[in-house]
């Protein structure tokens, strides 16, 4: 697993420029080509009697999201300095729809954490639809947020297929850091296999240990980053979305409260 192509997704909340420069510099040290993207709809006008009027409200909201996607792609070209190569895409649609369309050219796909929360309006794709659709490892990104050393690496792991795919992901991450700490959590965390996924990652050169956390199961989000925090990570892997979405958003679950909480660089897969 390498990483050649990273997709970024820009938008004009506060932390859209600290969120270039992380994906900048992991472009750099991957040696990897940067593509910036934004995207929104357009409200389709209120029925009206004058379609003269109703052609005037268009050309008017035309020229607003023209004047956005410019702003979004100085802030893209002011902060992607330390990439090799740089591309920008933009378009009028629905911003984590566009995003997914595009990253069939990305290896990593970057986006904020709470993109809403941090002012980034129509533009901002929110991380949990794109998470579901795209297809490809997405690195959830908090608000000031500006550099991802990756040195400390948190696996949270569970025996899913979205956790087996998010560790093959993380690889180039994985084999470069300091300390990987694998991570399951729950009364049977021992036999979820953080042994072995342990092992094979330290085949794979990772300086790593395994750790079952077998405390109570319902705040597992809450048991891994504190266990995060104790460790001084800045990255946790984990697969995304075992259950459904909307199970998820009426319910709670683990992706949901990290991607609502989480204060670290979460890299996903679903």
């Amino acid at each position: 697993m390498s990483i050649a192509s990273i997709m970024v997704s820009l938008d004009l909340g506060r932390s859209a420029a600290d969120r270039v420069r992380l994906a900048a510099d992991l472009a750099f040290r991957f040696e990897a080509g940067l593509t910036g993207l934004a995207a929104r709809t357009i409200d389709a006008p209120a029925p009206v009697g004058d379609i003269v009027a109703a052609q005037d409200v268009y050309a008017w909201d035309r020229r607003a999201l023209i004047d956005e996607l410019a702003q979004a792609r100085v802030v893209f070209a002011r902060n992607a300095g330390t990439a090799l190569r740089t591309d920008w895409r933009q378009g009028e649609a629905g911003a984590e729809a566009f995003l997914v369309r595009q990253a069939l050219a990305a290896d990593l796909v970057v986006v904020g954490r709470d993109p809403q929360g941090d002012g980034a309006g129509a533009l901002g794709a929110a991380p949990g639809p794109v998470l579901m659709e795209v297809g490809r490892p997405v690195l959830a990104v908090p608000p000031r947020t500006d550099r991802l050393a990756a040195a400390r690496i948190v696996v949270a792991w569970k025996d899913a297929p979205e956790a087996r795919r998010a560790v093959t992901a993380a690889l180039p991450f994985i084999t470069r850091a300091d300390q990987v700490f694998v991570v399951s959590v729950g009364s049977e965390a021992r036999l979820e296999g953080a042994g072995e996924v342990a092992d094979h990652l330290a085949r794979h050169g990772a300086h790593v240990t395994a750790h079952p956390l077998t405390g109570p199961t319902r705040d597992v989000a809450g048991e891994i980053l504190r266990f995060a925090a104790q460790q001084d990570a800045d990255l946790v892997v984990m697969g995304g979305y075992g259950h459904s979405r909307l199970r998820e958003w009426l319910l709670g679950g683990v992706t949901r409260d990290i991607l609502d909480d989480a204060p670290l660089c979460c890299l996903m897969c679903h």
